[in-house]
């Protein structure tokens, strides 16, 4: 080593991506460069994926922004300028639009993948500094249906209630829309001994493993999860696997859902969802023998809940774990499988739109009165609750909706659905204004940039999927001119007349107030301290001061005020919109194994780009077949909404009905073009899983969309 090298450095900390939040070592090399290694911790076991291996390349990507960039116009040119020009003119422009249309006309869009510190202070800034009701974010994209059943049944949403180890254990796990196969890799050696019940229209990596290990994939067509689910729980209760004492002892409403499931016997299922009555009866059998012995896990993802009635389906699900007797019991139980890196923690402390933090409802006068005494203002100060998020940025630009938005850590151009009507309502802002790291495509739309640091540049806490509370440590500091997402609020809201204090800048700081602004909430944060991070104590939320965590939820009782669960009477019904003659097919969207969310991370990292470089659309070789296309030729994919251009993938394990198209990628690639936004009526969930398309050769004519 060259003497006036320094020395190689090593932070331990967790990795940017999902909620597995996996632990990783950050090795610094020659010229500061960072490279990533596995550590050891419960949810990874030392493992990582491609993404985890090549995420420091991320933080040194070509076109890493490091001076704000502000234009006159939308039709001009970005400039770069000093920080002071730019909060300057962002905050002049916020004052200027709240004079003349009062403060609901700025808006805030944030994300699941900031930390708990960024989340709390961003709820508070919008509140306070801001004074709008008008902020949401986009995990309400990834776990609101989740979280929605979850409360409605159990009086708490964790999404899962017990350590992720605990699976590892259980004779049988059912996966209702979820491929951690693919998503979450080192997941899959929690599941190796379980024998897996998939449930997907694909087969994925995940449903292979389940066939591969003695296992099942029910395959039901997009949309009918719902029915399947009822089906399911009525084999169940004909088979007599119901567990009837827990049911009597431990829960109410069963007989509610009951009427509803009573109808779905398995060969009226199997016409709906196209899973043969044989497929339901063993799954229930495998199950119900798994959860007679306890020792047995239903698990959701996003796949059952992104759609216009994914509140329903997750209760559907929860309605089936608990007639088996597993939530609230060691070694079985009830979860969802989080998917945004802080999609946990990041609806717990204010981002979204009914919310104050420790997961206190806006509209709650006692739990307006705790926050606002640890602002220090008066509660009747605090704006009520806005609008959902696909609400939120539909509404923006139009006579009732916002003029203003400040986003962070999101790019809805890309991940939103019916995507291109998303960037028409952000172009009809009189002022968008995106913190990023690089130009995204959201970003290049604003008439402000804020160059902030990433994941690696900066310390914070994030909220893993088992609600684990832990710490994300710097190992280097930002760029020079790079600031970060605290210090962007501060100096925004001094601009804006706030005292300095009200927004700290130190996470540390943040996390203390945070602490008492969730004490005694559901997500109880009080207890977390910098001291007890630094120990590597496994801090499972609530973690109340002066008191242990809790790995485990609801062995003794649930949250709701009587103890007991609750089944919610559910019905089936269609997706909002069915195929017809002009769109015969059903598209649906997932990830890779590669890409993470909208791609504006992982598309810059060359081995991940060179490995899944373009969208494809995955089609059984009969359907491509039928519109004239074969394998590696440009299809065009054309839903009511808008069109893509995908590369064909033939896949024979298909359905003949339905096509598959990752959602990661921009533009004329981007599967979100085709979604539709219809929405959850509880969960305001759009309808991401199911769109009526058709499938055509791509035109040759160049420059043809």
């Amino acid at each position: 080593m060259n003497p006036a090298e320094p020395a190689p450095q090593s932070t331990r900390t967790h990795c940017p991506y999902c909620a597995l939040q996996c632990a990783m070592h950050l090795d610094t090399g020659p010229q500061g460069r960072l490279s990533a290694r596995p550590a050891d911790f419960p949810t990874n076991r030392g493992g990582l994926c491609r993404k985890g291996w090549t995420s420091a390349e991320v933080l040194t990507v070509p076109d890493r922004l490091t001076r704000p960039l502000l234009r006159k116009d939308r039709t001009s040119e970005f400039t770069e300028v000093d920080w002071d020009t730019a909060l300057d003119h962002v905050a002049d422009r916020i004052l200027a639009l709240r004079a003349e249309s009062g403060p609901d006309t700025v808006s805030v869009f944030g994300s699941g993948g900031l930390t708990n510190e960024k989340s709390y202070a961003l709820g508070k800034f919008a509140r306070l500094a801001l004074g709008t009701s008008q902020i949401d974010y986009n995990g309400r994209f990834c776990m609101s249906s989740a979280a929605a059943g979850g409360m409605r049944a159990f009086g708490l949403d964790r999404g899962m209630p017990f350590p992720l180890t605990d699976i590892g254990s259980a004779e049988v796990v059912l996966l209702a829309g979820a491929n951690p196969a693919e998503t979450m890799p080192p997941m899959m050696g929690h599941l190796s001994a379980p024998a897996l019940i998939v449930i997907d229209p694909r087969r994925t990596a995940t449903a292979q493993v389940a066939l591969d290990n003695g296992g099942l994939h029910l395959a039901p067509r997009p949309g009918t999860d719902l029915a399947l689910a009822l089906s399911l729980l009525h084999a169940v209760r004909a088979r007599g696997w119901v567990d009837t004492d827990y049911v009597a002892e431990r829960t109410s409403g069963f007989e509610q859902a009951w009427e509803h499931a009573a109808a779905w016997w398995p060969e009226h299922a199997e016409l709906t969802t196209g899973v043969p009555a044989t497929q339901i009866r063993a799954a229930a059998d495998l199950l119900g023998r798994a959860a007679r012995a306890r020792s047995a896990y239903v698990l959701t993802g996003r796949g059952t809940e992104q759609h216009a009635k994914g509140t329903d389906t997750v209760s559907a699900w929860i309605n089936l774990a608990l007639a088996l007797g597993l939530p609230g019991r060691p070694g079985s139980g009830y979860g969802c499988i989080t998917g945004q890196g802080n999609g946990q923690g990041g609806r717990e402390h204010g981002q979204k739109a009914d919310q104050l933090p420790g997961y206190r409802r806006i509209d709650d006068p006692q739990a307006r009165r705790h926050v606002a005494g640890v602002w220090g203002v008066h509660p009747d100060t605090l704006p009520g609750p806005g609008r959902s998020a696909f609400e939120l940025l539909d509404a923006l630009g139009t006579p009732d909706g916002p003029r203003a938005m400040l986003l962070f850590g999101s790019n809805p151009v890309v991940s939103a659905p019916d995507s291109e009507r998303v960037r028409s309502r952000l172009c009809d802002l009189d002022l968008l204004v995106a913190a990023d790291f690089v130009l995204s495509e959201t970003a290049a739309l604003a008439d402000v940039v804020l160059p902030v640091a990433q994941w690696a540049e900066e310390s914070g806490t994030m909220t893993n999927l088992e609600g684990r509370v832990l710490r994300r440590r710097r190992a280097v500091p930002p760029p020079e001119g790079v600031r970060t997402d605290l210090e962007v609020l501060s100096a925004l809201a001094v601009r804006l007349g706030q005292p300095a204090e009200r927004f700290p800048t130190d996470p540390d700081t943040v996390l203390a107030e945070l602490g008492a602004a969730s004490a005694g909430g559901a997500a109880d944060y009080s207890g977390v301290t910098p001291e007890r991070l630094a120990s590597e104590e496994a801090l499972h939320w609530p973690v109340r001061a002066g008191q242990q965590p809790t790995p485990r939820l609801f062995l003794d009782s649930f949250a709701h005020p009587d103890g007991r669960a609750r089944f919610v009477a559910v019905a089936h019904r269609p997706p909002a919109e069915e195929p017809d003659g002009d769109h015969p097919l059903i598209a649906t969207t997932g990830r890779l194994m590669g890409h993470y969310q909208s791609g504006a991370q992982t598309r810059r990292v060359p081995e991940l780009h060179g490995a899944e470089p373009e969208v494809y659309v995955q089609v059984h070789p009969d359907t491509a077949a039928r519109a004239g296309l074969g394998a590696g030729d440009l299809a065009r994919v054309t839903s009511r909404r808008g069109r893509t251009t995908a590369r064909v993938r033939l896949d024979p394990t298909a359905r003949l009905d339905t096509v598959f198209l990752p959602f990661h990628y921009a533009g004329a690639q981007s599967a979100n073009n085709l979604t539709h936004p219809a929405l959850d009526p509880t969960s305001r969930m759009p309808e991401f899983k199911v769109s009526a398309v058709r499938l055509e050769p791509a035109p040759t004519t160049p420059g043809t969309p």
